[in-house]
């Protein structure tokens, strides 16, 4: 079967797309899909807890997906928590409230305590370094 025509000359597909418009011959950019990847940290604390243990790559996959759909539900509720405040900007009280309403009794109670040290660490971090400075 013979390509479409135009005014007597072959026409091929792409070019018909190209001279339907100047957009045509942009290429869409793909975005590709801003997954962490937890496998380095999962085998940290693994290590930590149980030094004579080791993890499948199969284990280590699933461990990271979790991970990945823990830290996208957390996100979200804390980003709906702002909004629902109208604030533009998450605060610690917007994180706290997302762990105890995605994550289920004692892992929230252990997950908040566990999160307010790290933070209290950090800050306790922070001013130690500007004391140094000055």
């Amino acid at each position: 079967m013979a390509p479409a025509t135009s005014r007597g000359k072959a026409v091929s597909k792409s070019g018909a797309r190209r001279s339907a418009g100047i957009e045509g011959d942009k290429k869409k950019k793909r975005r590709k899909r801003n997954s962490q990847n937890y496998s380095r940290y999962l085998y940290l604390v693994l290590k930590q807890v149980f030094p004579d243990i080791g993890m499948s790559t199969k284990a280590m996959s699933i461990m990271n997906s979790l991970m990945n759909d823990i830290f996208e539900r957390l996100a979200t509720e804390a980003s709906r928590l702002a909004k629902i405040s109208k604030r533009p900007t998450m605060s610690l009280r917007d994180i706290q409230t997302a762990v105890r309403l995605v994550l289920p009794g004692e892992l929230a109670k252990h997950a908040v305590s566990e999160g307010t040290k790290a933070v209290t660490k950090y800050n306790a971090s922070l001013l130690a370094d500007n004391k140094n400075n000055v």
